[in-house]
């Protein structure tokens, strides 16, 4: 008999006299209570029943707030069932129940029940975004209630403010933060014992069980052990039979990952017998079978791992009898084979620093069979090993050394393996952005060697870097899409296996085991597996988001031949709009792919985030299946206080944007007091914003919504804080429209220039102080006005980005600029409603959006509603995704056609289907002077109907229809010789067009009979003569040449004399691209005599990729002494490789001799490092340093330079600002200066934040 069947029995028998009775609220308390009983068994179908009797008692006779337990406890077991969508029903309808009758108590109950359940969701999936975004939704909410709780009464919520800390630390162990979650714990286990809480309770359990699964992670064997043994004995204690359960099951996982297989076979049948007491925990006993098994495998592993051991002994025995001889380079081949047989092994069973050790050995045979290729990959192995040692340090190094052995023998697939592997190390180590451009830089190298695997495997890192560590989600939505694309191509391709075997006879590698580490090299067959792909070499460090959660056991990625090089984080998947209903999305049949190979039943997150992971191998450890997660938290019956358990809690991420699908209202703190301490004006203590106080309110805002160190962040801080504040002004206040515009921010008194001066940003991020805002005027503006009351009549949250858009406008309220904004056909309607109110439009940019026909459609009734009937029109509408039945819109509506000067929609995919709605427009629009439709995919079909119906009487005079491939030359001809016909016609964009002589010969045609002043013809590989044909054609007498766009066109340093020599030419153009042409150092000198001819009235200037070498870049830097005009200038990428390689190796040498504290660690690494110095190297440090300060001093000179660009020349960008700032001539400098880009510029100018499609000459 259980020891709980007096209470059953008893519980029974109230049930049936309170049914007698017809006492309907017993009746249903002691229903909850029996549900509860069973519950606490582990029954839970039969606690279900019970719950569901309570329930529909409740429903038919009482009120509804006796539903709130009810709801409670239905929620409870179908958690603990899985079965989610049920629960988040009972769950969501607690939390209305509890807002409907202001119970804070059961609503923090209920959002931390709703949280637990979307997280769970967010584990058991491989790419359920939207269920993470809400589990920290409701753990945030449940977390404020919990702490306004506690303040009202210390000791009643000190339970759920403990855990609290807990479920803070499971979120940072979810995003690999192992540190940071070692913290949040141990201060959960300090308040423990600050607040005197017995030894014995189920919150301490939880902390001591996470920490163990922390420093299981972090290899710290023995606090682990300790943490888990004390997690068991509590258990034990209060008898609670699955954590119990679960402790036994970390416990035998610690034994696995050090190879004490006995002993993790004890533990695991003592959870074996533990969980079978249990009736409904079926999921966790057949996984912990599962997990025996595998050890069981695993012991079989450890045994041939010591028998390869035995005849590698052999082989280096009788390598001392082949030294010299013909068989030595057989011999070094055998031990090659061994060595790879030993790694894959010990890779296997996690046995590292065996795996460092053989590494090491492979290395050194690499390096007597003089064979680079192999030397590049125990570096990679040895990079492995020492980031599964979590010596990050030493792993960037052997990663580098990687990368640079692949690159000098020109293996791409292995320099694209060691940037990803690189980038991994990096992340670990908190360098997010580094990491970010290593992954980048792999998914470069893969794509031009068209490596479809190692592509799949950087995007994937490059998704999770933008997804998880900068929270950009407009890119990962876009590198989603690609790898969705790259994965289905993967999928179609099957990966031949390879046999696993490990023989001492094998001959000069044919009968080698198997090999993860080799990749082909043309011509070299000595070993049958030298065509084994690379691809296996891509370490995972990370685990998938739900296996890391979890602990699963980390498993080496060659343990599986057929596993691609895949993440090991999962991908997240972005949701446009946060949506509770959205049906969980379950991990695809690629999953085995993507995520670590998983052994054991695992026990994360305590109460009940124990994870059962499955081994799906047979012969060898591999694969992996969606997690069964196994929850368990205390849920009360009616008559005493519910207790539950929020298990985990996350604050906003630091760089969380605002958007549409978030809305503006969360950046904004509640109004307390007038000067009380920051942490009441935002109310959470874990906040990490910056706090502004405007009048007496205050406002919080990201810090990731500005580049710290800058006056331009500083200016979009001041936008979005006015913004936002205009948004909590009382209704009254806000009907005026009047914004405010700051003057000044201050902090200690004192006026802040930059965000720099924030000493400590921290602080005003964490309640300590604030930064005070200085109101200099409020100006009206009426459109802002309108779009937030048009947003509150649909109830949609508005957009800040627009908000900050539509703020930031310089002319005039006519001028609408909403570009780059997130803006959706369906979150575009609170926008158009408001300029239907407005009523006025001049100009409409709605560029770079996500709109489609629809709106297209509404723009149309719109400006058919409008009283304004004539009066230009600008309309860009470029980079959306409109189709051909858009024009169809402007077709419509007559007002369009008599009032557009100007229209915009390149980018978007109109196709051919849009030929006889441009010639409507051409025909009908009689003040259209500039069409752009460049990258729409028409043909020359479009472009024959385009020439038809322009007549001499048009007054079109720019028009860009390049990067539309599928043009013929004959098309061309017409439309150019028509083009001449135009009395005003002044600017043509042929970017990307092949032209043919005949088409030269048009365009020479249409220069001399029109006032052709804007030329771009860039990517059309003309070469010499037919540029020099094109100069000559220009008459200075009717036209002066403004802008000239060549880039690419196969020109080499003959144009550049022939450029020089014509004063008449070079005195009017003012932007000129000549890039990625060939024009060698004599081209170099040459442009450097154009830039001194007084005649150059030159003003931006493109030469990036014309390989003028150093000695050209300095050239054309010593030139712009006598220079007055230019103003940008753009010498990227122009060092020569050999000079470039040299560059970067001497920095690198540099970094040694400056006792950098990662090199220095790494130096004593290997007894054989000295040996395998590269003797090429050139360490002319001499050299380096005279040609750095011949430079600085060339750009200290260029006084009139506004912007300038040198980057990926092989400088370090540091060196040159500090000579950038002296020479601003007292304006504000600015640097973007990242890894291997340096652009410098002078306020206003900014180098990148504009995008090229936008730039207008």
């Amino acid at each position: 008999m259980k020891k709980d069947d007096g209470q059953l029995i008893t519980a029974r028998r109230a049930y049936r006299n309170a049914s007698e009775e017809g006492n309907r609220q017993e009746e249903a308390r002691w229903a909850n209570v029996i549900g509860d009983i069973f519950k606490n068994r582990g029954e839970y179908v039969e606690a279900l029943k019970w719950f569901r009797l309570d329930y529909e008692v409740s429903t038919k006779y009482l009120p509804e707030k006796h539903l709130l337990p009810t709801c409670q406890s239905l929620g409870e077991v179908y958690l603990r069932l899985q079965h989610f969508q049920d629960a988040l029903n009972y769950q969501k309808r607690h939390l209305d129940l509890a807002k409907d009758t202001d119970d804070l108590v059961e609503q923090q109950r209920a959002s931390t029940q709703l949280g637990r359940t979307y997280h769970e969701m967010f584990l058991k999936s491989e790419s359920d975004q939207t269920s993470l975004r809400n589990a920290k939704k409701y753990f945030i909410s449940a977390m404020k209630l919990a702490h306004t709780l506690k303040k009202s009464n210390k000791h009643t919520f000190l339970k759920e403010y403990i855990d609290a800390h807990n479920n803070i630390g499971m979120v940072e162990m979810d995003l690999d933060n192992l540190e940071e979650a070692e913290k949040w714990l141990i201060k959960g286990l300090q308040i423990c014992d600050e607040e005197e809480v017995v030894e014995n309770d189920d919150g301490r359990t939880r902390l001591h069980h996470n920490l163990g699964n922390v420093y299981m992670e972090l290899r710290k064997w023995d606090k682990a052990r300790i943490h888990i043994e004390k997690d068991i004995v509590i258990c034990k204690n209060i008898s609670h039979c699955q954590g119990e359960a679960k402790g036994y099951i970390n416990l035998g996982e610690l034994h696995y990952r050090v190879q004490k297989y006995d002993d993790a076979i004890l533990c695991y049948e003592k959870a074996l017998s533990l969980a079978k007491c249990m009736d409904d925990e079926h999921a966790l006993v057949d996984q912990i079978h599962q997990n025996i098994r595998t050890v069981k495998e695993a012991t079989k592993v450890m045994e041939d791992l010591k028998k390869e051991e035995q005849n590698l002994k052999k082989l280096i025995r009788s390598m001392v009898m082949a030294r010299g001889t013909s068989s030595e380079r057989k011999c070094l081949l055998q031990q090659n084979a061994s060595l790879d047989c030993l790694i894959e092994k010990s890779s296997i069973i996690f046995a590292w620093k065996k795996h460092c050790e053989f590494a090491k050995k492979k290395k050194k045979i690499a390096s007597e069979l003089c064979d680079k290729e192999k030397l590049g990959d125990s570096y990679l192995v040895i990079g492995e090993s020492y980031q599964k040692l979590r010596n990050f340090n030493k792993a960037k190094k052997w990663y580098s050394k990687s990368w640079e052995t692949y690159k000098s023998i020109g293996n791409m697939e292995g320099q694209a393996l060691a940037k990803i592997n690189l980038g991994d190390v990096l992340d670990s180590v908190g360098k997010w952005s580094d990491a970010l451009e290593a992954f980048s830089e792999g998914y470069r190298i893969a794509r031009e060697a068209n490596l479809p695997s190692v592509q799949l495997s950087a995007l994937e890192n490059m998704h999770y870097s933008h997804m998880i560590r900068f929270d950009n989600q407009e890119e990962a939505r876009r590198l989603q899409s690609k790898v969705e694309k790259l994965r289905q191509l993967d999928s179609n391709k099957e990966v031949e296996p390879l046999r696993d075997s490990c023989s001492e006879t094998d001959t000069e590698g044919d009968d080698s085991p198997l090999k993860s580490y080799v990749s082909k090299e043309h011509g070299n067959d000595e070993s049958a597996f030298d065509d084994v792909p690379l691809v296996s070499l891509v370490f995972k460090s990370k685990g998938t988001k739900h296996c890391t959660s979890t602990k699963s056991l980390e498993a080496s990625a060659t343990s599986m031949p057929s596993q691609t090089a895949g993440r090991k984080r999962g991908r997240l998947v972005l949701s446009d709009e946060e949506d509770d209903e959205n049906k969980k999305q379950h991990a695809d049949s690629s999953t085995s792919n993507e995520c670590e190979s998983t052994l054991f039943v695992i026990c994360g997150g305590k109460m009940g985030e124990g994870v059962v992971l499955v081994n799906t191998g047979q012969d060898a450890i591999s694969g992996c299946t969606p997690p069964v997660h196994l929850e368990e938290s205390t849920c009360s019956h009616k008559g005493r206080s519910p207790t539950l358990t929020p298990e985990t809690f996350r604050c906003s991420r630091p760089h969380e944007p605002v958007n549409a699908s978030h809305g503006a209202s969360q950046n904004i703190c509640t109004k307390n007091g007038h000067s009380c301490p920051i942490f009441y004006a935002c109310e959470d203590e874990y906040c990490k914003h910056l706090i502004f106080k405007v009048e007496d309110d205050f406002v919080h805002v990201e810090p990731g919504s500005c580049k710290f160190g800058d006056k331009l962040g500083l200016e979009h801080m001041k936008v979005e804080v006015a913004c936002l504040y205009f948004l909590k002004l009382v209704k009254e206040n806000r009907s005026r429209g009047l914004l405010p515009i700051i003057q000044h921010l201050k902090c200690g008194g004192e006026v802040l220039e930059s965000l720099n001066s924030l000493y400590i940003p921290e602080d005003y991020m964490s309640g300590k102080c604030w930064i005070e805002v200085s109101v200099d005027r409020w100006v009206p503006k009426r459109l802002i006005k309108l779009y937030v009351d048009c947003c509150k009549d649909l109830s949609k949250p508005p957009n800040l980005k627009l908000l900050k858009k539509l703020y930031s406008l310089e002319v005039s309220e006519d001028e609408i600029d909403v570009s780059d904004c997130e803006v959706e056909d369906i979150s575009a309607t609170p926008l158009l409603n408001a300029l239907h109110a407005h009523k006025t439009i001049a100009a409409l940019n709605l560029s770079h959006n996500l709109l489609g026909n629809e709106t297209m459609e509404k723009l149309k009734n719109l400006f058919l509603s409008s009283s304004q009937k004539y009066g230009g029109l600008v309309l860009d509408l470029h980079c959306n995704r409109f189709g051909p039945t858009a024009l169809f819109q402007i077709c419509e509506c007559p007002v369009l056609l008599s009032r557009l000067e100007v229209v915009n929609i390149s980018g978007n995919r109109l196709t051919d289907g849009c030929a006889s709605y441009l010639s409507t427009i051409l025909q009908n629009c009689k003040a259209l002077y500039s069409l752009n439709i460049q990258n729409c995919s028409i043909t020359s079909r479009t472009i024959q109907i385009v020439t038809n119906s322009l007549d001499s009487g048009s007054l079109l005079s720019e028009l860009f229809i390049g990067y539309n491939s599928s043009i013929s030359g004959n098309a061309i001809v017409n439309l150019l010789d028509k083009l001449a016909t135009l009395k005003s016609f002044s600017q043509i964009n042929l970017n990307g067009i092949k032209l043919n002589k005949n088409a030269i010969d048009s365009l020479c045609n249409l220069i001399k009979t029109s006032c052709l002043s804007h030329v771009m013809i860039g990517e059309t590989s003309i070469g010499n003569e037919r540029a020099i044909q094109l100069s000559d054609s220009w008459n200075s007498e009717n036209c002066e040449l403004v802008t000239l766009d060549l880039s690419y066109c196969l020109l080499t340093s003959n144009y550049i004399m022939k450029l020089t020599t014509d004063a008449s030419l070079i005195g009017g153009i003012l932007h000129l691209n000549i890039r990625g042409n060939p024009l060698m150092q004599e081209g170099g000198v040459a442009l450097g005599s154009l830039v001194k001819n007084p005649h150059c009235c030159l003003k931006v200037v493109d030469l990036s990729k014309c390989q003028l070498g150093l000695v050209g870049i300095l050239d054309i830097l010593h030139s712009l002494a006598g220079n007055t005009s230019i103003e940008e200038l753009n010498l990227s990428e122009n060092a020569l490789k050999h000079e470039y390689d040299t560059l970067v190796k001497v920095e690198a040498h540099e970094d040694e001799v400056n006792k950098d504290m990662f090199e220095l660690e790494v130096a004593a690494d290997s007894e054989d490092e000295s040996k395998e110095e590269n003797p090429c190297v050139d360490h002319s440090f001499g050299s380096k340093s005279t040609y750095i300060e011949q430079l600085s001093s060339a750009i200290c000179m260029a006084k009139q330079l506004r912007v300038l660009d040198i980057s990926n020349n092989g400088f370090s960008g540091e060196t040159f600002y500090g000579v950038w700032s002296t020479n601003s001539g007292g304006s504000l400098t600015q640097s973007h200066i990242q890894g291997s880009i340096i652009h410098l510029s002078v306020e206003p100018n900014q180098c990148c934040s504009i995008k090229p499609c936008c730039t207008r000459s």
